[in-house]
């Protein structure tokens, strides 16, 4: 099954022989710095593990992003469930492989996760949390998003909650 596809891009399930790409996708010191556990092949198995029980709760969860061109697996992206400050939302999350960021990547992914959301779901909202200080990811949700509120999660951290309501979703991908 292929969730979303675009011109460059196929967002499709991961499997257990993607621990390596997904791994990759969190080498640099920029993406540590928000996924600290992001550091072992067990930690990138768990990461697909849980992905893949989304797939099976929810029917979807972050998805790998292969290049059509060249078939590699260069991030992922997809719709998932979170908390944003006491209120459960679905989130459109993305992390693209650093050799592959600066490209457009996460945006045209997160376009196509969005577009998919609003298609597969009857939620009237549709958000990407942020860390504050996470510019690039930022950058993307500022392109993605409508609107953009602040709020204080769970661990007591200061986050951006950027969002699209579906009357204001034009359904481009």
């Amino acid at each position: 099954m292929v969730p979303a596809e675009t011109r460059r891009l196929i967002l499709r399930e991961m499997v257990p022989g993607d621990r390596a790409a997904i791994l990759a996708v969190f080498a640099d010191d920029y993406a540590r710095r928000f996924y600290p556990e992001m550091t072992s092949e067990d930690a990138a198995i768990e990461w697909i593990g849980r992905n893949r029980d989304r797939y099976r709760q929810d029917g979807f969860g972050l998805w790998a992003i292969i290049d059509k061109a060249s078939g590699a697996l260069v991030g992922d992206c997809g719709p998932t469930w979170q908390d944003a400050g006491g209120v459960r939302i679905l989130e459109i999350g993305y992390h693209v492989a650093p050799a592959w960021r600066g490209l457009g990547i996460a945006l045209e992914a997160a376009r196509a996760a969005m577009a998919y959301g609003f298609a597969a779901r009857d939620e009237m909202e549709i958000g990407s949390i942020v860390a504050t200080d996470n510019t690039a990811s930022a950058s993307v949700a500022r392109r993605l998003h409508r609107d953009m509120r602040s709020y204080v999660n769970s661990r007591g951290l200061d986050r951006f909650l950027f969002f699209t309501r579906r009357e204001d979703h034009d359904g481009a991908a």
